[in-house]
């Protein structure tokens, strides 16, 4: 989940800007995720843009750094076991807040009661996909530096507001927000806030002891349209998804992946040749998506497996056309590849692995970012943090490499091809000079 406040006090001091003689609080992020959602069932763990809803916002609460600890508080044990693979802690609420009349300030309160050492909480919304880190961190120093005791996000709006006429009234309706003699140009008006729902932080006791989220001191946090987005009902999904593609929050970015060859950059299939060679083919699309990661300055390993005997004999020619490393593991890939990214002192956090089968989902859900093509198994699916449209061998790879670029808020550019390259070898001569090398 990344360093959180207190590893960085522990490290650096108190931050800037707050005095050492201050007790230090605990501040902790809170995502409330009942599992009876009326609107879309199970919403908060639903795949939006490959990823679970509530991921999105538990990534930027991880990368602000600001928190001692992040938590999801629900009562379903798929929801639980979705925040557990993104590094949060679980408040597994009681059947008295998980009713449909129970109200966020009830759950909250629950989670203070079963958590005493928490000082500060920040309910962040799991339907507000657009939040970034910038966001929280803007207003947790309001709370932290300022003295302020309740922070909200608002968004402005510039929209003109008339009174209601009830039906059958003969009352005429009004202006509450304009003179219509005088109607300002936007340019020339600067709006007015409404809360946007993304989250609310508050202190203990304003909570506990006044039964509020908003009091005391009271501040807000603008943030921009863009980052403004709120799922509730079907028809918000499609726009959500564009939205959050564009404006979403993808991370920190990683400088390495590795990339199973098998079943994620082939359809995991071998075909016998009229010649009586064994044939395996790599899409030309996940290959142009290779050459755009290594360009972006992330390196690529290749994995195969060291029973897979066929594939082993392509890796020379995988290696010289994709220009990676290609490395032999085990069918469990995690020992092998925990001593390399230890020799390269990195974190897991840092590294993106692709896989597609059981023995993938350790790496998968220690990997920063990790993915599976559209046909895998179903426990790599539930390990992995993206899912892909396409199928293995068809594209998947270029589909996560573009994930991972995003991840890095670049945004590619690189037209889709449809060329599909074919490799052929036999098992016991690797690359014979009756090789074959064809586009088709």
């Amino acid at each position: 989940m990344g360093a959180t406040k207190r590893d960085l006090e522990d490290e650096n001091g108190p931050p800037v800007g707050t005095s050492s003689k201050k007790p230090r609080r605990h501040v902790a992020a809170l995502v409330l995720a009942r599992g009876g959602s009326k609107g879309i069932p199970l919403k908060n763990i639903k795949k939006l843009a490959g990823v679970p809803l509530l991921a999105w916002v538990l990534r930027a609460a991880a990368d602000a750094e600001m928190f001692d600890s992040v938590w999801v508080s629900t009562d379903h044990d798929e929801i639980e076991n979705v925040a557990k693979s993104w590094g949060a802690k679980v408040h597994r609420r009681s059947p008295e807040v998980s009713r449909d009349c129970s109200t966020s300030l009830e759950t909250i309160q629950e989670f203070l009661r079963n958590n005493t050492d928490v000082d500060v909480v920040c309910n962040i919304q799991a339907t507000s996909p657009c939040l970034h880190p910038s966001h929280l961190k803007g207003a947790l120093k309001k709370i932290l530096e300022d003295g302020y005791d309740s922070v909200f996000s608002v968004v402005r709006r510039h929209q003109f507001r008339w009174k209601e006429v009830k039906k059958g009234s003969v009352e005429c309706t009004q202006p509450l927000n304009l003179d219509p003699a005088k109607r300002p140009r936007r340019q020339d008006w600067d709006g007015e806030l409404y809360e946007n729902g993304s989250f609310y932080i508050s202190t203990r006791d304003l909570i506990l002891n006044e039964g509020r989220l908003q009091g005391g001191k009271v501040g807000y946090h603008e943030m921009e349209a863009e980052h403004s987005v709120d799922i509730d009902v079907d028809i918000d999904w499609p726009v959500a998804e564009q939205r959050v593609r564009r404006y979403g929050y993808f991370g920190r970015g990683v400088s390495l992946m590795f990339c199973k060859v098998s079943g994620c950059l082939t359809d995991g299939r071998v075909s016998l040749s009229a010649s009586g060679e064994d044939t395996v083919s790599i899409h030309y699309k996940d290959t142009t998506g290779i050459g755009m990661l290594k360009k972006d300055d992330v390196e690529v390993v290749l994995l195969i497996s060291r029973d897979d005997l066929v594939t082993q004999s392509l890796a020379d020619k995988l290696k010289k056309v994709t220009g990676c490393e290609v490395m032999l593991v085990e069918e469990d890939p995690l020992k092998d590849l925990q001593s390399v990214v230890r020799k390269k002192k990195m974190d897991w956090k840092d590294v993106a692995f692709m896989g597609n089968e059981t023995a993938d989902a350790s790496c998968l859900k220690l990997a920063g970012l990790s993915a599976v093509p559209a046909d895998a198994c179903k426990d790599a699916s539930d390990a992995a943090k993206y899912t892909c449209r396409l199928l293995g061998g068809a594209g998947a790879v270029k589909e996560f490499a573009e994930h991972v670029l995003l991840q890095k808020q670049k945004t590619p550019g690189y037209e889709d091809t449809c060329g599909q390259i074919s490799y052929a070898c036999n098992p016991q001569t690797i690359f014979s000079s009756n090789e074959l090398f064809s586009e088709t």
